[in-house]
């Protein structure tokens, strides 16, 4: 009997096709999937907000997910029948492109003022002033896999780029990343700072009113990583002598009479950051290659949490 594995829609199946000893059911994660008894892999459906009931899946051992972000969900998975715990798995390098584009024109908004533009319809008002992306101090926070596609976009506009990391390392397109503990001496000569860190313990509200401080007047904060990365009430405070162009927030969603909607030199879009035409042949090229790993009995790829090694998230 080939292995069950659960998709998350039929557009999903069909651009992953057929896999040799795989049996593939549609699961959109509401009640319980065909074959449920047999599910051995699910992919999840889409969800910055966490896994769907996976309960119902005595087989289950290995959850892939859509998102990059997985915050949360190593608490949501099930305790399966066989014991040997759940493997999850993120999305890493499904969002890199869309998210990359969505940082780099937050950042050509917010600092050509294009938002306040389309605010004044009907009237010819020409601010000759605004700076351009070209020649910037630009530090980007979470030098990972998405952080060097936003440094590969800002460098081929011309800015200067820094990138930060837990660890320090040399690279080859920003020179030498540095790491986390050298932010105080980094952020005074930044002019943009791209956020796009994973939410854990360590980074909750890393974006914090010391933080902000620090930072030079008129510097821009971009956040395309998660809400609760920024202090929002530090935002708030700091809202006019600095911009801020926020893709998350804190709460999110954002609720109609928050003060930020109303805060100076904020702009704010609805957590569009991978919600692109990219992501779905990107998605499912990787959920082809996990099937395939997994039918074969090979390594998966993007694991961050594996309850039989010290792989967690």
């Amino acid at each position: 009997m080939g292995v069950v594995v659960a998709l998350a829609s039929e557009a999903l199946r069909d651009l992953v096709g057929d896999v040799e000893g795989v049996e593939m059911v549609i699961w959109d994660g509401k009640g319980a999937p065909p074959r449920a008894d047999e599910v051995e892999l699910v992919v999840a459906p889409y969800s910055t907000a966490g896994l769907p009931d996976l309960s119902g899946l005595p087989a289950l051992r290995v959850v892939q997910v859509q998102s990059a972000g997985y915050d949360g969900m190593v608490s949501q998975l099930p305790s399966p029948a066989h014991g040997d715990g759940v493997v999850l798995c993120n999305a890493t390098g499904v969002h890199d492109d869309a998210t990359a584009e969505l940082a780099l024109g937050l950042t050509l908004a917010s600092l050509r003022g294009i938002d306040g533009a389309v605010r004044t319809r009907g009237q010819w008002l020409r601010d000759l002033k605004r700076r351009s992306l070209a020649d910037r101090q630009v530090l980007v926070l979470g030098y990972g896999s998405i952080g060097r596609a936003i440094a590969e976009r800002m460098v081929a506009c011309k800015a200067v780029v820094t990138g930060v990391a837990s660890r320090p390392r040399p690279d080859d397109l920003v020179g030498q990343v540095h790491g986390v503990d050298e932010l105080a001496d980094l952020l005074p000569g930044a002019e943009v700072v791209v956020v796009v860190l994973p939410h854990t313990d360590s980074t909750h509200h890393l974006v914090d009113e010391t933080f902000l401080a620090r930072l030079p007047d008129g510097a821009l904060v971009v956040n395309v990583g998660r809400g609760p990365l920024l202090d929002t009430d530090a935002v708030l405070a700091h809202a006019g002598r600095l911009s801020f162009a926020l893709d998350v927030t804190d709460p999110e969603p954002l609720p109609p009479e928050h003060p930020l909607w109303e805060a100076p030199e904020v702009l704010i879009t609805p957590h569009l950051g991978g919600g692109t035409t990219a992501m779905l042949p990107r998605m499912a090229a990787l959920a082809r290659e996990q099937v395939e790993a997994y039918a074969a009995g090979l390594p998966l790829r993007n694991v961050v949490h594996d309850p039989a090694s010290s792989t967690s998230g």
